[in-house]
């Protein structure tokens, strides 16, 4: 190389250095929204990092435990609970997202103090409800219900009411941004206090089974909500004054029952491949399945970490009908969401045989399972939260349609493949459903919108 070259080079990397301490500084310090949305990206991501690492430790040290088998019963009995739990709300928990920015942006607090009292109380009593009848819906058909999954599905409906409840509080905490207190207790003190009580299972020489865990599962529900519910206080007593409330019972249920249709039908494209595994094939099948699709379902946490941080951005700025700024903060997330995504991808499928093996080695059978929905979750980063865009925006009953559609392919598939290529194409079942619900969320953004919501996608409003 020319000596001479060398201070210009050193000139353009001192400028490269200097822009990049100044979106760091930017970014830290920055109180314009875009820099806040940043933040909380960052933070949300963080959480969200060591959530996964926790729960994928904790899921390792059950099968490692509990045995293939027994594993296999718990993650059926869990894919029912977060079913039950994540419908418990009525849509409530996701609709408070939108609703309680609107209020504060308008000066509404009576509403905001409504929204509070009377829908946390709504879904403590929906999910009580709903898990009553679910007890006597067991009791019913007990006899059609194997007997190694009965009782732990009795017990697990303690943990409805919980989750419901840590649901709504997340929900809130989202509304505000106040991401640690809503999000720390959920996400890493629930995992570090069942992996905690399940060890010390092991530590006094107790049998670990599948009731074991779902045990260790209530008191960390339960532990858990009891410490977000005194944060989300806390902030709640700080930004909102004693005085009196009002509940829109008829907005409530307008811009809920759309967003319940959508997490309802979401949850069933998560879960559906598990309930069809269990119905056709042996736990050990199902529990193999369920250690490959979730580790191959980190990506996810990307999906997860931007949209909810950057959910109160999109319905401020929808309130506010600020086009231009959506479009701009609809464009970030699909970056912040995609590149990470591809990264993940690259190192999960690099990993991937030895991360099964911790599970046991049987579990290695699992790595084509992880080859298959790498293309899906892909697809989808490929695409952002345009989700989130959408409910945020006022759209979530169209959005309900695109999920309710996807739900129904995914059971579909499902059901024709899995009798055939078990595990295999239960895979290709929910790779597929994951492309058509990006492709038709994207359309619709578009459509609705009228924004480009795709990575590369040149922007249409900031030019007109």
């Amino acid at each position: 190389m020319d000596l001479q070259e060398t201070p210009a080079i050193d000139q353009r990397s001192g400028q490269l250095f200097a822009k990049v301490r100044e979106l760091v500084v930017a970014v830290l310090n920055g109180d314009d929204s875009r820099n806040r949305a940043r933040r909380a990206v960052i933070s949300v991501f963080c959480i969200r990092v060591a959530s996964a690492a926790l729960v994928y430790l904790s899921q390792i040290a059950m099968a490692r435990w509990m045995g293939s088998f027994d594993y296999g019963i718990y993650v059926f009995v869990w894919a029912w609970v977060l079913i039950l739990g994540g419908l418990a709300p009525g849509g409530l928990a996701l609709s408070v997202i939108r609703l309680f920015p609107e209020h504060l942006e308008h000066g509404e607090t009576n509403m905001v103090r409504g929204i509070l009292l009377y829908g946390r109380l709504f879904v403590l009593a929906l999910s009580t409800s709903l898990a009553i009848i679910a007890a006597g819906t067991l009791y019913l058909l007990s006899d059609f219900v194997p007997e190694h999954y009965l009782l732990p599905l009795v017990l697990s409906l303690a943990c409805v009411p919980l989750l419901a409840l840590s649901d709504m509080h997340d929900g809130i905490g989202r509304a505000r941004s106040w991401i640690w207190e809503s999000l720390l207790p959920s996400y890493v003190l629930r995992p570090i206090t069942l992996l905690a009580v399940l060890a010390g299972t092991v530590w006094f020489g107790l049998p670990v089974s599948a009731t074991t865990a779902v045990v260790a599962t209530i008191v960390a529900l339960g532990l858990s909500l009891l410490i977000q519910f005194s944060l989300i206080e806390w902030r709640i007593r700080g930004l909102v004054p004693v005085g009196p409330t009002q509940a829109n019972v008829g907005l409530w249920t307008r811009t809920s029952l759309p967003l319940f249709m959508i997490s309802g039908c979401d949850l069933l494209m998560q879960y559906a491949d598990v309930l069809v595994i269990s119905a056709y094939l042996q736990p050990n099948d199902v529990g193999v399945y369920f250690a490959a699709a979730k580790t191959m379902a980190l990506i996810l946490f990307v999906h997860y970490a931007v949209g909810s941080a950057t959910a109160n951005q999109f319905a401020t700025l929808s309130a506010r009908g600020d086009h231009i700024g959506l479009e701009r903060a609809a464009r970030d997330a699909v970056a912040l969401m995609f590149w990470p995504s591809l990264l993940f991808a690259v190192l999960l499928l690099l990993l991937g045989q030895p991360l099964l093996w911790l599970f046991g080695p049987s579990f290695t059978d699992g790595y084509p399972i992880m080859l298959i929905l790498v293309f899906g979750y892909l697809f989808r980063a490929a695409t952002g939260p345009a989700d989130f865009l959408l409910n945020m925006a006022g759209e979530q009953l169209r959005s309900a349609y695109v999920f309710g559609s996807a739900a129904l392919i995914n059971v579909g598939l499902n059901i024709l493949l899995v009798p055939h290529f078990g595990t295999i194409g239960a895979a290709t079942g929910m790779a597929l459903s994951l492309v058509f619900v990006a492709i038709l969320q994207v359309w619709l953004v578009y459509r609705r919108l009228g924004i480009r919501m795709w990575i590369g996608a040149r922007p249409k409003l900031a030019q007109s």
